[in-house]
């Protein structure tokens, strides 16, 4: 078992959406101000990393990702003086903060594209990726955008069609120009010298691309640019970097994460996310969860990782639905399914991420009508999958389990009308639930989410096994139990999640059988895994640390 530890991997991270996290000042958005009020909550429950999703100034057309000047505050959040004093603020707390790095694309606002707009001849016009129109005026090909509509977007003022891969308001910056590798080094380097202490890189692996060979993620390029900016940016701090990648796999993560790569310390990869979507609808056709297929991807990433790199361990974040509603039972077996998932997750190898919410158990929105959502990803994609021929309830069935916006309802801090989070009216409904889901009523609660979720994150800064002893996979094949025990010095840590709302029979393997310390007990108490026969009670989860045996 290495001893090697920086100092971020004993620790959990928590990521806000500033948006519909606390709002100081009644207008029904959160801000920076309201954060800076609700960081005891984070030291409370024992957090070591905050990644705020991004609060730089935007038009908002995607909720700050579409980025017009990357070295300011949306004034809806606050100003820099305020960035600032909760920089502070959380270091008195010993909470570091990670910055959202947006750089694949900016908004089409950002006077770097407001001057490439204006003329061909700008050095900003190759900061960004042109090309001219197809002998017939149009597109220079028929390739689709993530969020819907053609992958290129006509500029009238110079007559070319700008690459926009997500949205027109979000043009892909042109990672092959120098001068623009430059301007994102030192924008990088002026948020470092602020106070931050890392970045969460947002689809990092499509800044490498070469679109005229339609080679878009991990692109050619992709490698060189990222030792570039570890070299002029990275090195010598000692700073959290986190990649995201929808593409990443088990052989590539390596190249991204490796030790002697001078990348990244980390990837988000989403493989046990898209496993369980729909061929041909993707993530608005989801599919009931299979156990043993989630389950393989999991330790298929902690063996590809055991010994280099470092595991990212979510299930919720901005972009996905609440864990409980989309692998849980946000029914009757809200808490305890919430405790169990969240056992499973944060006993493994890597850094655990929490969601505001997550911690609390807070479920689905609950939306059944297309003008309750709000992201521009669910709205271009109901009116292109209606044209496809899907059926109208189909489309908001799959998008009450998977939209985006499930996971951006306001925090749900007290049973009061707005919940806590506002006075005003909030930018997008509250959950009704909040009058029974919320951090008030579990706050001194020893049985509830919330103190589950502490003492998970407080058994990893106290037990070395759980950070870096070895992962070893047990039941694999069962399609209840989720089991597996970590070990190292000459001590086990085994886990067992019963991922169902039955009860569930399994036949302990030697390998996983423990006896010393419960560390955790769901439904009753358990000093001992022993070899045999086990029955588990719907959602129960246990976890023994002790000598092998």
């Amino acid at each position: 078992m290495t001893r090697q530890t920086r100092w971020w991997m004993d620790r959990t991270a928590y990521q806000i959406y500033p948006r519909s996290f606390a709002d100081s000042n009644g207008d029904g958005l959160g801000d920076i101000p309201g954060i800076i009020g609700r960081l005891d909550h984070l030291a409370d429950l024992g957090i070591g990393l905050l990644w705020l999703s991004p609060v730089y100034r935007s038009p908002m057309a995607d909720n700050g990702y579409d980025i017009s000047d990357y070295r300011d505050i949306a004034p809806e959040y606050g100003t820099l003086a305020d960035f600032d004093r909760l920089v502070a603020e959380a270091g008195r707390r010993d909470i570091g903060i990670i910055m959202d790095l947006v750089v694949n694309h900016s908004s089409d606002r950002h006077p770097w594209f407001l001057e490439a707009r204006r003329d061909r001849d700008s050095p900003f016009h190759d900061f960004y990726y042109w090309r001219d129109p197809a002998p017939d005026g149009g597109p220079p090909d028929n390739r689709r955008a993530y969020f819907g509509g053609p992958v290129w977007t006509f500029v009238p003022e110079v007559g070319r069609y700008v690459f926009t891969l997500f949205s027109p308001q979000q043009p892909d910056l042109n990672w092959q120009n120098p001068a623009l590798r430059r301007a994102v080094h030192d924008m990088m380097r002026w948020w470092l010298d602020r106070g931050v202490r890392g970045f969460r890189m947002d689809v990092i692996d499509l800044i490498g691309k070469d679109i005229d060979r339609d080679l878009i993620a991990e692109g050619p390029y992709l490698h060189g640019f990222l030792q570039e900016m570890h070299r002029e940016v990275l090195a010598g701090r000692d700073v959290v970097t986190v990649g995201e990648s929808w593409n990443v796999s088990r052989d590539t993560a390596l190249l991204y994460c490796g030790r002697d790569r001078g990348e990244l310390d980390m990837v988000f990869q989403f493989q046990h996310i898209v496993a369980g979507w729909d061929e041909t609808h993707g993530k608005w056709r989801p599919r009931p969860l299979d156990l043993v297929a989630f389950k393989k991807v999991w330790a298929d990433w902690q063996e590809a990782l055991q010994d280099d790199g470092w595991n990212s361990l979510f299930l919720n974040n901005h972009d996905l639905p609440r864990s409980v509603s989309r692998y849980g039972d946000a029914g009757q077996w809200r808490e305890r399914s919430a405790k169990a998932l969240a056992t499973a997750v944060h006993l493994m190898r890597g850094t655990p991420f929490v969601f505001q919410g997550e911690e609390i158990g807070m479920t689905n929105a609950g939306f059944t009508a297309i003008t309750h959502y709000r992201d521009i990803e669910l709205i271009n994609m109901h009116r292109e999958m209606l044209e496809q021929g899907l059926p109208e309830h189909q489309f908001l069935e799959g998008a009450g389990i998977t939209a985006r916006d499930n996971a951006r309802t306001p925090m749900q801090w007290d049973a009061f009308p707005g919940a806590g989070f506002t006075t005003g009216d909030p930018w997008i409904a509250i959950n009704p639930n909040h009058d029974r889901i919320n951090v008030a009523a579990q706050r001194d609660d020893p049985g509830s989410v919330l103190a589950h979720y502490r003492r998970l994150i407080a058994l990893r800064k106290r037990h070395e096994v759980i950070v870096h002893g070895r992962f070893v996979p047990w039941l694999e094949d069962h399609p209840q139990v989720w089991a597996y025990a970590r070990e190292g010095n000459n001590r086990r840590l085994s886990v067992l999640c019963n991922i169902s709302s039955d009860p569930a029979r399994a036949e302990v393997p030697p390998g996983l059988a423990v006896r010393g310390t419960g560390l955790i007990a769901t439904a009753g108490p358990r000093d001992a895994i022993a070899p045999g026969p086990i029955l588990l009670e719907p959602w129960e989860a246990v976890a023994v640390l002790g000598a092998p045996g």
